[in-house]
């Protein structure tokens, strides 16, 4: 009787603990496991399945709950109280926590468990519609972008041997996807027992990522070796092993070519691209559908095609081993522009749609480019600190697309080339010097997986 009962317990205990192998064969694959960036992967997962909970809830109460109107409304609104402020307060995100290199996990922690609690002061504030879910919205957006800026920063210090930046990153990027892809249904599922239901699994998630930010190696906190970027030289601080214009100055962005903050520009393009088209599109498509389509089917085209496209691009930076980013950035913001113009000269369903997933892949493709331009051209003295400031920098420039594309009419054709000027702004202020800086090269060769 006893052995039976053993049994049925490692029966039922066998798919929890071989799914959980399985994911940790892959996570820790190699040599991921030993350098600590298996951990990274896990924890980044966590936090994406987090996210997605949050967002399930905040977008069925503040968007799907009420009229088109009345929704641009709220969103208007939740875009004042929470973007508004973060635009201010995204640009210290960097450098403040640039001020605490020996804490990271710490930061990590902090910036998971308070999502936690934020997740439980919604959870009462989506059922009685109440003004605090603003400012607690605004909380959680802070808690995830400062998280999104350490990990950035983190990553440099747990490559495993023969790894590249583009790669590690791609890895990590790709556990967040598919736990968001796993954790989006399940949210969807519990929403559909209540409001407060995602937000509950939101807290139960964040807290487990509270206590896995802990296990990361203890080398993370370390800042041996390390100084604070600069987007441009300061010549009021003078520091550093870089001899400027007959002056010894601190390493910064602009100090090592002119790559980077090309392809910085180009990025932010493609990241403010992304913000207008979801906001955008979120109001287009619930007022005129696409063809044949409910409202609820259309964006979830939209959104199914922009992931997919993300992820193809996270997984293409992997495999790939150019050795010239630049080239990647020209080519996929000039695609995404072709993508987009199109889309506004002959609005569609399936252009829509391609137009979303071209730009997913893209913005996967220059971003995991300009990793590994910061990683070629940026010295090892300030890198860390780069990625921060790089990282904060994109996260304005998606707020910024986001309040244009709750502004503007519910006009496809008009919105389509709103966000093809954006791309063109982009591409055109930066091609001639990625370009450039392609043909000569940059101060060191990248490492290539």
């Amino acid at each position: 009787m006893t052995g039976s009962v053993r049994a049925m317990g490692r029966a039922l205990h066998f798919p929890v603990t071989g799914t959980a192998r399985g994911i940790r064969k892959v996570t820790h694959a190699h040599g991921a496991g030993e350098s600590g960036l298996g951990k990274l992967i896990e924890l980044h997962a966590v936090n994406g399945a987090g996210d997605v909970m949050i967002t399930v809830a905040l977008a069925s109460t503040v968007f799907f709950s009420v009229p088109t109107d009345e929704a641009r409304g709220r969103v208007a609104l939740y875009l004042a109280i929470t973007m508004a402020p973060f635009t201010v307060l995204a640009p210290v995100i960097g450098p403040l926590l640039d001020r605490l290199p020996h804490g990271r996990r710490a930061a990590m922690a902090g910036a998971m468990f308070a999502r936690a609690m934020l997740a439980l002061l919604l959870s009462g504030a989506v059922v009685t519609g109440s003004l605090e879910l603003y400012p607690a919205a605004l909380g959680v957006l802070v808690a995830s972008r400062s998280y999104g800026v350490v990990r950035s920063a983190v990553v440099p210090r747990l490559l495993p041997p023969r790894f590249s930046l583009v790669k590690a990153n791609s890895r990590v990027t790709l556990g967040g996807l598919l736990a968001t892809g796993v954790a989006a249904p399940i949210g969807a599922g519990l929403q559909a027992l209540g409001p407060r239901y995602p937000l509950y699994g939101a807290f139960v998630i964040f807290l487990a990522g509270t206590f896995l930010s802990f296990t990361l190696p203890p080398k993370v906190d370390s800042a041996k070796g390390e100084d604070r970027a600069l987007l441009a030289a300061d010549e009021e601080h003078l520091h550093g092993p870089h001899l400027i214009k007959d002056k010894l100055q601190r390493p910064g962005l602009r100090t090592v070519g002119t790559a980077v903050t090309h392809a910085l520009g180009a990025n932010a393009a493609l990241r403010c691209l992304s913000g207008f088209l979801i906001f955008f599109l979120a109001f287009l498509l619930r007022e005129h559908p696409l063809t044949g389509e409910s409202a609820a089917v259309s964006l979830g085209i939209v959104g199914v095609s922009a992931g997919a496209g993300n992820a193809l691009g996270t997984a293409v930076g992997a495999w790939l081993k150019s050795r010239a980013p630049e080239i990647i950035i020209v080519t996929v913001v000039a695609c995404v522009l072709g993508a987009a113009i199109t889309a506004a000269l002959f609005f569609g369903a399936v252009l829509v749609a391609c137009l979303t997933a071209v730009a997913g892949f893209s913005q996967a493709l220059a971003k995991l480019s300009l990793d590994a331009l910061i990683q070629r051209d940026v010295p090892e003295l300030v890198r860390t600190s780069a990625f921060a400031r790089s990282e904060t920098l994109l996260q304005v420039a998606w707020v910024f697309g986001g309040a244009i594309g709750i502004v503007l009419p519910l006009n496809g054709t008009l919105g389509l080339s709103v966000a093809a000027a954006i791309v063109a702004v982009g591409w055109l202020t930066t091609v001639r010097g990625l370009l450039g800086a392609a043909r000569h090269g940059g101060p060191t060769r990248p490492r290539v997986a």
